[in-house]
């Protein structure tokens, strides 16, 4: 879907971005992971030529970014930034309706489709006719999704999309995007320097410094098979949590006990999850609900049909942490 080739950009004596090259596939989420100045928002401006590079190119579906006017481009391409970008002197409707009005929809589909993301945003309607000062942060936010969404472009660019947020606020949005249909079908380009965020939203994370790529691989592979000090030593303040986070049930699934009697179990406790769950999601439900002790879940790689002699497995808490540790033991982690 997206290419950059030989991506070079300099400030002055500064080379913000220094002959970088990657592709993103359709339907894919890629995070550029970074700190401050290393790049990652520069990148992802050139994408649709908010800022021109210097050499190197950026293709689109095979299309060079830089055939066509830069607008007609920005339209095709969802983007949406940290501070949601909103007008300050724009309704929230009008706002919402920028895009399309410059495609100039008639005003009945793009009311149709404002409100049909308002309902998947959980907003209410009497919001269109407030201001952005008038909404909460989290409700800014979504809104400045809502207007990066209202004309389903195949692409969407996001620039520190919840970096302005509470901590409760962005977790939540975050379960909202992960959940959202409309962004599971949509080839992503996201900038982040929070490394949870990036772990816990990118299918691949793009580690960058100093303009440079450093390693692009899933969260598995950066944490487990990191190409050098300098990525091992980024991720190292949170390594605990990201394993957590990484590691699934399906990671661990032969070091988990079989389950007696388990598809009673799974009929009368309702509590056969799936085995794409990571440890920290089953660690999270066990301290949400204190009169669950054992989750059970059936074999990844057989029908969920329970006429079948279908393998069940369940784990209490320390059986999970057991299984943890012996899944890093013979991986070597």
């Amino acid at each position: 879907m997206i290419t950059v080739s030989g991506l070079t950009k300099s400030f002055g004596d500064n080379k913000a971005v220094n002959d970088i090259s990657f592709e993103v596939s359709e339907g894919e989420n890629l995070v550029l992971l970074g700190t401050s100045g290393c790049g990652k928002t520069t990148t992802l401006k050139m994408i649709n030529r908010l800022i021109a590079p210097d050499s190197g190119k950026i293709t689109i579906n095979g299309a060079d970014v830089t055939e066509g006017k830069p607008d007609e481009l920005r339209r095709k391409i969802g983007y949406v930034m940290q501070s949601t970008g909103l007008f300050p002197h724009y309704t929230i409707q009008e706002n919402i309706a920028v895009v399309p009005k410059l495609l100039h929809w008639p005003v009945d589909k793009t009311q149709q489709r404002t409100l049909e993301l308002l309902e998947k945003f959980q907003l209410p309607q009497s919001i269109l006719k407030l201001y952005p000062n008038e909404l909460s942060g989290g409700q800014q936010q979504r809104v400045g999704l809502a207007r990066a969404l209202i004309t389903d472009p195949a692409i969407l660019l996001m620039d520190e999309p919840f970096g302005a947020l509470d901590n409760v606020t962005r977790t939540g949005i975050q379960e909202e995007f992960k959940a959202l249909e409309e962004f599971k079908r949509k080839t992503i380009v996201m900038v982040t320097h929070d490394v949870m965020e990036a772990f816990e939203l990118a299918d691949r994370i793009c580690v960058m410094d100093k303009g440079k790529i450093i390693q692009i691989g899933t969260p598995k592979e950066l944490l487990f098979k990191p190409t050098d000090d300098f990525v091992s030593k980024f991720l190292d303040g949170q390594r605990l949590a990201l394993e957590f986070k990484t590691i699934t049930i399906k990671d661990l699934w032969e070091f988990l006990p079989d389950h007696q009697n388990t598809i009673e179990l799974n009929v009368t406790s309702n509590k056969d999850l799936s085995t794409d769950l990571n440890v920290w999601t089953i660690m999270e439900l066990f301290n949400t609900d204190k009169k669950v002790d054992h989750y059970s879940f059936s074999n990844p790689n057989s029908l969920n049909d329970l006429s079948q002699n279908i393998q069940f497995k369940s784990t209490s808490f320390s059986q999970l942490m057991t299984a943890y540790e012996a899944y890093k033991k013979r991986e070597n982690l």
